[in-house]
């Protein structure tokens, strides 16, 4: 193991700002100077750093330049607990660097990445000089992407239309690379959306059933029929939409009581053939003869960015850097691009290799880092070449 020095400001050295980024234990909500960090490198390279606060948590948008297109670089700094550090390799904020790999909680989700966009945009920067005065760089970042949300992106998006300012591409650096860097681009993402069902029944005593209705025996034949629902085929970047149960629970402790209601909860991640409305109508046919509640909380609608020279300008440099044909897919979680994509339609995602996020000794090729450093500065340099 060992470790490497502080990067200086303005540094266009992914690992000197991952390293750093990496022994600041963001765990949302807390910050613990983690943004402090990106804030610093990107005074230093003339961004007006904009600080936005929402609840508990700490968001900032930055932008170099007034006019022109506005490209944005969009992350977040914040990761999910380490769990049990006696798992670890290494501690999982010593951010130590094992056999070329560099270990830490958020070192592919998604500071590693945050770390190359930084680079990559220093590097930009740096070879063109006067790029502010006829054009826009913007960094959106967050600390509640790996929380509830609420407080950080959308809130972000929020305060840019009330002060009327637009973005015009979005590239959210979150680990897409399924194997090997530079595998998979996401030029889209599934929506999700999550429900609540509440079934009643009568309650009694299991020795008298004449004289109950048991609400498990009523709903068994409606979470059947819903969980056999076939919501869609998909199309050409989506795979079918699915329902899956999470979680059913009905009656108590007692062996001799009858169950008076049951409540079952599931998650929906559907595609673009679909809406939020469209999903519940066909849930509620499933429990037309019941006597039922269903809630449904939107979390996240699906995008696409089908083609545009966004995408294609992605998919060009990622071939021409890394030597892979990345395929275009929408598979996956959500991320924060469900929301900056129903302001800027020309959004992708591209990254890391995600094999390791979330898991203990997660971790990034310092390699990939150089790499992915290099596919965003030539991004920059294809999209404003003119």
């Amino acid at each position: 193991m060992n470790a490497s020095p502080i990067a200086p400001a303005g540094s266009g050295d992914p690992l000197e700002i991952a390293l750093e980024l990496l022994r600041a234990p963001s765990i949302t909500p807390e910050d613990h100077g983690a943004q402090d960090i990106l804030i610093r490198h990107l005074e230093d390279l003339g961004f007006t750093i904009h600080h936005l606060r929402f609840g508990d948590i700490e968001n900032f948008y930055a932008r170099i330049g007034e006019t022109g297109k506005n490209f944005c670089f969009a992350g977040h700094t914040d990761v999910v607990p380490p769990g049990d550090a006696t798992k670890w390799r290494s501690q999982p904020f010593a951010a130590d660097i094992v056999d070329g790999l560099l270990i830490g909680r958020g070192a592919c989700d998604m500071k590693g990445g945050l770390a190359a966009m930084l680079a990559g945009a220093a590097r930009f920067l740096t070879e063109r000089p006067h790029f502010a005065q006829h054009n826009s760089l913007s960094f959106l970042i967050t600390g509640d992407e790996e929380g509830d949300a609420v407080n950080g992106t959308i809130k972000i998006l929020d305060w840019l239309n009330e002060r009327g300012e637009t973005l015009d591409y979005c590239v959210v650096g979150e680990p897409t690379s399924a194997a090997v860097l530079g595998d998979v681009v996401k030029n889209g993402r599934r929506g999700s959306v999550n429900g609540v069902i509440t079934i009643r029944g009568m309650a009694g005593h299991v020795a008298y059933p004449h004289l109950a209705k048991n609400a498990i025996h009523l709903a068994a034949p409606a979470i059947a029929a819903i969980s056999a629902i076939e919501f869609d085929q998909g199309n050409q970047y989506f795979q079918p939409s699915s329902l899956q149960f999470t979680r059913i629970e009905g009656g108590g402790a007692a062996t001799n009581v009858v169950p008076g209601a049951l409540e079952a909860r599931f998650n929906i991640r559907f595609s673009t053939e679909h809406t939020p409305d469209s999903l519940e109508a066909l849930i509620r046919e499933k429990l037309a003869d019941l006597d039922y509640d269903l809630t449904m909380t939107v979390s996240g609608l699906p995008f696409l960015t089908d083609g545009g020279e966004l995408v294609e300008s992605m998919c060009e440099v990622v071939r021409n850097t890394t030597g892979q044909q990345a395929e275009l897919a929408t598979g996956g979680g959500t991320s924060d691009a469900r929301f900056i994509s129903q302001v800027c339609p020309q959004t992708v995602e591209f990254g890391l290799v995600g094999q390791t996020m979330h898991k203990v000794d997660e971790c990034v090729p310092i390699a990939d880092l150089e790499t992915l450093t290099e596919v965003y500065r030539r991004l920059l340099e294809k999209m404003f070449s003119s």
